[in-house]
């Protein structure tokens, strides 16, 4: 079932379980870490302070949106999870919605208790977070998300309008205690220093962050380096980091100065909890996972080689668009603002 056919038959439902504390009739409630199964081929790692465990690969939410079958989409979610990938991203605003509908069909028949699932949500006011958690809610078919983060926090006033009066905080803070949500975290991939503000908002409302997600990859090192900047202060402050755009959209394996799998191990020798990375067929799955079988600690020596091949090609962020333009669509010639009207 589609986004247009979804709306349709989820919405009034939607409202109903806001109204009265309840989920609607298909939910599924995961049963503890523990009992999630653990692959040998999979890496597993703490999720910061959490205490839980979560496989170092993490399954996209965008990119199973895109499948022109739905039952590409939860083919590709189920085999994901069968391999041992726990951890399962989305977003309330993944391809209109349909990224979270596909993976509440996926999460089906015992699925939902395998996997931590995080989604993200982009309003920034207290009524709009609501909105959105209600809508993720029915979509994935749970009545509660493992972690849900402020989504895209790419604008300097961003950290000031999640933390005013009646702002997004005040309504996670109050889904947690409902037992609507677990873990809160936020994301960006704009600039280090729209990060560190966040972080020191939080440490100003002495609130703190579970998870953050940001870029690591061969690249950032060299330019606006969320690695260098924040990755120190997350650690330091018990946060569990999530690595992002490893391949850079593939503009950075466009730019021919590394291959996927050695860029997915550079990614997870840094001391995050996982590397979230796009997997849209079968084939791209198969590499995820090969990377995570043949992984090793890259050494001092190794990185610094790969630093080096890729210095050149980085200091100008011609291959992290994601941070040179106002806001990208994916497309190299296209780069434009995708600002949404739900941020108010």
């Amino acid at each position: 079932m589609e986004r247009r056919d979804f709306l349709k038959s989820a919405t009034a439902a939607s409202l109903a379980a806001a109204a009265n504390g309840t989920a609607p009739a298909n939910a599924q409630s995961p049963k503890s870490a523990t009992t999630r199964p653990q692959s040998p081929d999979m890496i597993y790692r703490q999720l910061g302070t959490t205490g839980e465990m979560v496989s170092a690969i993490g399954l996209g939410g965008f990119h199973i949106g895109k499948q022109p079958d739905p039952a590409e989409s939860i083919s590709l979610i189920r085999k994901a999870v069968d391999s041992g990938i726990t951890f399962l991203d989305n977003c309330w605003d993944y391809n209109d919605g349909t990224s979270e509908v596909r993976m509440g069909n996926a999460l089906r028949d015992g699925y939902r208790d395998k996997v931590f699932l995080m989604t993200k949500m982009d309003g920034r006011t207290k009524a709009e977070y609501n909105k959105q958690l209600d809508e993720s809610l029915s979509r994935l078919r749970t009545d509660m998300i493992d972690l849900v983060q402020f989504h895209e926090i790419i604008r300097f006033e961003d950290p000031d309008r999640i933390f005013a009066p009646g702002g997004a905080l005040e309504a996670a803070v109050a889904a947690r205690q409902a037992g609507k949500i677990r873990y809160i975290g936020f994301t960006g991939h704009k600039d280090p220093q729209i990060h560190l503000r966040m972080l020191e908002m939080a440490d100003q409302h002495n609130f703190h962050f579970d998870t953050v997600q940001m870029p690591i990859n061969v690249m950032d090192a060299h330019f606006r380096s969320f690695e260098k900047e924040v990755l120190p202060v997350a650690q330091k402050k018990g946060i569990g980091v999530l690595a992002m755009k490893t391949f850079g959209d593939n503009f950075i394996l466009s730019s021919k100065t590394v291959e996927a799998i050695p860029a997915l191990h550079y990614s997870l020798t840094q001391p995050v909890s996982v590397v979230i990375t796009g997997i849209d067929k079968p084939e791209i799955l198969t590499q995820a996972l090969q990377a995570a079988k043949t992984f090793k600690p890259l050494s001092q020596t190794e990185i610094a080689a790969m630093l080096e091949r890729t210095k050149d090609a980085a200091m100008t962020g011609k291959y992290e668009l994601f941070k040179t333009t106002p806001h990208f669509d994916g497309t190299a010639n296209n780069p434009k603002w995708l600002g949404n009207s739900t941020l108010a």
